[in-house]
């Protein structure tokens, strides 16, 4: 059985149909990213997903714990790195203060931030502040970790931190979905990619299938790579 798997999902807003009947599985250890114009829906499905927003239609069978990573970072302006990244994990997950405090230092090390964990989100970069947001997402260990659009706030040399990071992970085998508009990173990144556009899917394949397909709304899309 898939670690997650999504059947026949639907939602809409109003008359705006979003998703329209979208299927996929994802497999422990496998990285899936999500690619696609604005507006396909592709932030929406991350966002029934993880019980953000809730299906009109559809099964979602995840039974395991989740982790997700928004595109703004979502910290706590309020609370230091160190209680940003605590605060689930004790309040929520109820576990040993010793043990949880002892991972979040050990996640600020990965994350080359060891010396940051008693400054505040507005003390930080925008990269600083998305591998805090990174570190707090596993600092819940997760069995998934979703990303949306974990890079579109950034700018260039920002973003090649935060993917350096997302890299590093996809090589421990952590399992991810990413919502993404980097599609060189998707390329190099990804076992599976899902081409959403409409609210469904019009491609899902290994990155060299979907890259490589004859589709020709995928070739519009991805006109700078048949350059």
């Amino acid at each position: 059985m898939s670690l997650l798997e999504v059947k026949n999902l639907k939602k809409s807003f109003d008359d705006n149909v979003v998703l329209k009947d979208i299927s996929l599985n994802v497999e422990k250890g496998e990285v899936l990213c999500i690619i696609g114009p604005s507006g396909s829906g592709k932030s929406t499905l991350l966002r029934c997903i993880t019980k953000l927003d809730h299906e009109d239609s559809g099964d979602i069978n995840f039974d395991g714990a989740f982790g997700l990573v928004f595109q703004d970072f979502n910290l706590f302006p309020h609370h230091s790195v160190l209680k940003n990244i605590t605060n689930a994990p004790l309040k929520v997950q109820k576990r040993d203060k010793a043990e949880v405090l002892k991972s979040a230092r050990e996640l600020l090390k990965k994350m080359g931030l060891e010396d940051k964990e008693d400054a505040y989100p507005h003390e930080l970069s925008g990269g600083q502040q998305q591998r805090v947001s990174i570190a707090r997402a596993l600092a819940m260990n997760p069995d998934i970790l979703f990303f949306d659009e974990p890079t579109s706030a950034l700018d260039p040399e920002l973003t090649s931190e935060i993917l350096v990071v997302i890299r590093d992970l996809a090589a421990e085998h952590m399992t991810m979905v990413i919502v993404t508009h980097e599609m060189t990173f998707a390329r190099n990144v990804a076992d599976k990619i899902i081409f959403m556009d409409d609210g469904v899917i019009i491609e899902e394949g290994t990155p060299e299938d979907v890259f490589s397909s004859d589709n020709q709304r995928m070739k519009d899309f991805l006109g700078k790579f048949y350059d």
